[in-house]
């Protein structure tokens, strides 16, 4: 009886180190010379072959596929899922995988600014959860812009090292000038921009497609695709695609399958449990678990600037998470019209491929 209530907890415990998992392994291959693209097509790659029998198994008596519907699919993958990843691994390349994570909090808050944009939310800020709303948003972009731009001291207890000339963390891992490291947050923002509104339109698509595992399935083999278009346009060099038995594959086929394949399934059946809201509240966990890896592993450093930078990035997702759960408590959803509700997808932040 424990374990079957304490199951959600588990499994989103579980979700977060994966992500976690993620971001490091993808720092760790675009370091070792990796093309971002070529990352990006094999990933998807992988995804796809992990998809494939649960989608032709499971759902193979789902809804029909019409041929506008599947153009639809087509062009959400490409500006989704193959803009916002082949962004993502090219910004991973200036950055650190700490950044990377801390960034992936702000898609809630993006993908809730985008829907108000649309129409999909509403936003009454002559109420508390509204201000709430409001001002979390703002706190929490806020938060990122400090996270990547202002440093401060080192964290001292984090340095696991001796701070000597030869081992300092510069000489450890890369260093980053200042207009790489802008160029990368930049980058990264992009990414997260262009995920966000993906997000809010699978709502409309999965209404029309309810087949989740085939419709994740079609969206990465076309987004396999679309990338190695891309990529071939990008990177002449055949070398580039060669893989071997190094962190290359293991990086692919860990963001390929793990994180694809069986990480949605399990954010998902967690949402159906307990909801979106309670998905969303333990996205910074993967944050806490990157940085302290990317501390001790591969000797990070960490500043005082950034962790303020957290500190008001995670107030601001609470503040928005608060607000929507408020407004969710108070009925503020029609439901005289389930067509006009709200899109759920604002709070889930399934991370399916990101």
């Amino acid at each position: 009886m424990f374990m079957e209530n304490h199951k959600p907890y588990i499994a989103m415990l579980f979700v977060q180190f994966v992500y976690a998992g993620m971001a490091l392994f993808s720092k760790a291959a675009i370091a070792k010379g990796m093309n971002p693209y070529v990352f990006v097509v094999y990933r998807q790659a992988f995804a796809t072959v992990a998809l494939a029998p649960f989608a032709f198994f499971l759902e193979s008596k789902q809804t029909s596929l019409s041929y506008n519907l599947l153009c639809k699919i087509f062009l959400f993958s490409l500006c989704g899922l193959t803009l916002s990843l082949n962004l993502y691994y090219v910004a991973i390349n200036y950055t650190t995988a700490t950044f990377a994570a801390a960034t992936t909090n702000t898609i809630p808050v993006l993908t809730f600014i985008i829907a108000v944009c649309l129409r999909m939310e509403s936003l009454s800020i002559r109420q508390l959860p509204g201000t709430a709303e409001l001002l979390g948003s703002v706190i929490s972009l806020s938060g990122t812009l400090v996270f990547a731009f202002v440093k401060g001291p080192r964290i001292k207890f984090m340095t696991s090292y001796p701070s000597t000339p030869k081992q300092t963390a510069e000489s450890l891992i890369k260093s980053y000038s200042i207009g790489e490291w802008i160029k990368g947050s930049l980058i990264m923002l992009s990414a997260n921009t262009a995920w966000s509104p993906w997000l809010v339109l699978q709502g409309r698509i999965v209404k029309q497609y309810p087949a989740k595992i085939r419709l994740t399935a079609l969206q990465c083999f076309f987004s396999c695709i679309q990338s190695t278009c891309w990529a071939i346009a990008a990177e002449r060099n055949p070398l580039a695609w060669k893989l071997g038995w190094d962190v290359h594959l293991l990086s692919v086929a860990y963001c390929g399958i793990i994180v694809t394949g069986m990480t949605y399934r399990l954010q998902v059946w967690t949402t159906e449990k307990k909801g979106p809201v309670f998905t969303a509240i333990f996205t910074p966990l993967a944050l806490v678990i990157t940085a302290i890896s990317s501390a001790f592993l591969w000797k990070e450093t960490l500043h005082w600037g950034s962790v303020g930078g957290v500190v008001l990035l995670v107030g601001g997702l609470y503040s928005v998470l608060w607000g929507k759960r408020r407004e969710d408590g108070k009925g503020v959803r029609n439901e005289q019209n389930p067509d006009t509700n709200k899109e759920e997808i604002v709070l889930e932040c399934i991370h399916i491929n990101n």
